[in-house]
């Protein structure tokens, strides 16, 4: 079960929210995630996740996704608070068009992205990024969303 906390500050109008939620659960599912969990997932400008790379990884220019790990109970709904998940609505929606697919398509793998940095996962070297990356697809194989 994953409580999807959604906000599109982009006011990108993409409608997102309910594949974002299909996306959030397929990863927990598929990675046997044994816990209630929460997730916050906020579309913004290109200039605020500029302002947030800048911030937290010293690179002072846009990026696609931003994962904040927490993981820290919720007292209030024994749910993991897996962490924050912020989306480049503007670089998502211009990546969608260079590699020929939908914004949609481009959200749900950014999403997923996401979800297995909240979950521990990394690409910093080549076998590291191997795994995860296959991840990813077949996560999005089962969702049917595929190039």
């Amino acid at each position: 079960m994953c409580k999807l906390l959604y906000n599109d500050k982009a006011k990108s109008g993409l409608n997102f929210r309910p594949l974002a939620c299909e996306c959030c659960a397929a990863v927990l599912t598929f990675e046997k995630y044994p816990h209630p969990a929460e997730v916050s997932l906020t579309l913004v400008s290109d200039e605020e996740i500029r302002a947030l790379n800048l911030q937290y990884r010293k690179i002072n220019c846009p990026t696609d996704v931003l994962s904040f790990p927490m993981g820290e109970s919720n007292p209030g709904t024994n749910a993991i608070m897996l962490g924050d998940i912020v989306i480049s609505a503007e670089t998502a929606v211009l990546q969608a068009e260079m590699y020929g697919h939908s914004a949609k398509r481009e959200l749900a793998f950014l999403t997923v992205h996401g979800m297995l940095h909240l979950l521990g996962y990394d690409h910093m070297n080549k076998s590291d990024e191997d795994i995860m990356f296959a991840k990813q697809e077949q996560i999005l194989q089962k969702l049917g969303i595929i190039r």
